[in-house]
């Protein structure tokens, strides 16, 4: 198949096209440059601005696309200028979307399934300006743009598959998350946690969302469908944060909890401990295994696997690791 990718160069899309590769496609990458390009010679690259009236079009007008596989569309805006180019000249348009598209409604129940869509009520505008605020708008951003793909289904046939994402685990993190949990592991001293809340954690390995994706492909034209997409188990950061000592060969590090409102007045949250974030989703996975075939894999391989990646890569610290002796400092007032 001829795949052209929207994005490409960064974390799942890097990988998509690497994997493509190795399937034997042939695979064009949409972007506007300013990313750092890893991919090899084999990939054709376009550039441009999808924000751009036709804005897809220098891609569109170099082949014919079998299918489209979308990382970075977030808005209605974007997915109104995306169905007005992409309406009959693709078998196929995957989306990636996010599990925030169920954090903005009230009155759900973890895990989310993908019929949750339509319950509950919206969520209340957070105060402009805030975290709190700038998470929200992503969750109603997506939603319009899934609302949106879905009416382009039912009254034009796009054939759009839509898959809704965790947080995305990998050693192509650019946020570099989970490496931050690494190094306060390798210092031995204590992760500060807020109090409250603390929900589970299920994740997702950013290689299982290529093999949704490529699970996807195989199975035809888009109908209209959406799958959540998730690891298969769901656990707390301590017991996260043990299994991840354990896959790297380090001791568990004590975890000191202090009221959240003070972590976040000192600037230290959530860079102490991001998957301690209030909008990280909790999806359930079985409509994908029983649909598309999928087998996640072990929540324990993916941490191997990323954590002996990382320390070949061996990036730089994160900023917020800047701030460690200012958190040790905190941990021993307590």
């Amino acid at each position: 198949m001829n795949i052209l990718i929207i994005g490409g160069t960064r974390n799942v899309g890097h990988m998509l096209a690497l994997a493509l590769l190795e399937a034997g496609h042939a695979v064009t990458v949409f972007n506007r440059g300013r990313t750092r390009d890893d991919l090899p010679a084999a990939v054709t690259r376009v550039r441009g601005d999808r924000n751009a009236p036709d804005g897809l079009e220098p891609a569109l007008a170099l082949a014919d696309h079998d299918a489209v596989v979308d990382m970075v569309l977030y808005d209605g805006a974007q997915a109104r200028r995306s169905i007005a180019q992409l309406a009959g000249r693709t078998g196929h348009y995957v989306f990636i979307s996010t599990g925030q598209v169920y954090l903005v409604r009230e009155g759900l129940q973890r895990p989310f399934h993908e019929d949750d869509y339509d319950l509950g009520s919206a969520m209340p505008e957070p105060t402009p300006g805030s975290f709190d605020h700038e998470e929200w708008l992503y969750g109603v951003e997506k939603r319009e743009a899934e609302d949106l793909l879905a009416r382009a289904w039912q009254e034009r046939a796009l054939p759009v598959s839509t898959l809704r994402l965790p947080m995305v685990n990998s050693a192509r993190d650019h946020f570099l998350r989970l490496y931050s949990y690494l190094l306060r592991l390798r210092d031995g001293g204590p992760v500060l946690v807020p109090d409250a809340p603390q929900y589970p954690l299920r994740h997702v390995y950013a290689a299982d969302v290529v093999q949704a994706i490529l699970a996807l492909l195989a199975r035809g034209p888009g109908r209209g469908e959406v799958f959540n997409i998730s690891q298969d188990e769901t656990v707390s950061l301590a017991d996260w944060l043990a299994l991840l000592a354990e896959v790297a060969g380090l001791r568990p590090a004590p975890l000191v909890e202090v009221p959240r409102a003070e972590l976040e007045g000192a600037g230290l949250l959530p860079g102490c401990s991001p998957f301690s974030e209030t909008w990280m989703s909790e999806l359930d996975n079985a409509r994908s295994v029983a649909e598309l075939g999928m087998r996640y894999t072990p929540l324990a391989a993916c941490l191997a696997d990323i954590v002996r990646e990382v320390e070949r890569q061996a990036p730089p610290a994160p900023p917020s690791y800047a701030r460690r002796g200012d958190e040790l400092a905190l941990a021993r007032q307590l």
